[in-house]
């Protein structure tokens, strides 16, 4: 076997690995939000703290430890790892009201996007190969967006949609793993 179809081999079994663990967790956590939508956001919500929290004791690291940073710009990382810090901590012990305003703010970020990706495709709408679609996209986008943003009944919605989506984009990835091979490289 030549090197060059070794690493062939090792890139291709690496790829189905990711493929195939990647689909099998998102198939895990759709499974859990669709029965579990309360304590999963909540679990959500606590890796989001825990991860502010270690970013936030990088951030103070590298402006304490650093030499080759100036002064403003150790104070700054100081400044914004004590944030990171404080948030996260802050959130872990008030892990309900994070996980709402987490899925508010999440909701009306979803329906702002939706309502400008819906006001880009009418903006480009000279360049559309197909008017009809886009301006049916333009029109779904913005209503959509709409909904969300005045009615935060649809935000739990959003969240049982996320989690059937990954359920079937994980089952499509498993079987993506195991049909992947050379010649998608």
């Amino acid at each position: 076997m030549s090197t060059e179809s070794a690493a062939e081999k090792s890139a291709v079994n690496g790829i189905r690995t990711a493929l195939g663990v990647g689909g099998v967790l998102a198939v895990i956590v759709g499974i859990l939000i669709l029965a579990w939508p309360g304590k999963t956001a909540m679990v959500v919500t606590a890796i989001i703290a825990i991860y502010a929290i270690a970013a936030g004791l990088v951030y103070a690291g590298l402006g304490i430890f650093s030499k080759n940073k100036g002064g403003w710009a150790r104070l700054g990382h100081i400044a914004l790892g004590v944030l990171f810090i404080i948030a996260g901590v802050v959130a872990l012990l008030n892990l309900g009201q994070t996980t709402a305003w987490l899925a508010v703010f999440v909701g009306i970020l979803v329906g702002i996007m939706w309502i400008v990706e819906g006001i880009v495709a009418l903006s480009t709408l000279g360049d559309a190969a197909s008017k009809g679609w886009s301006i049916f996209f333009a029109i779904i986008s913005i209503v959509a967006g709409i909904v969300l943003l005045f009615s935060p009944l649809y935000i739990a919605w959003l969240w049982w949609l996320m989690g059937i989506a990954l359920i079937v984009l994980g089952i499509i990835n498993v079987v993506r793993a195991f049909t992947f091979g050379k010649k998608d490289l």
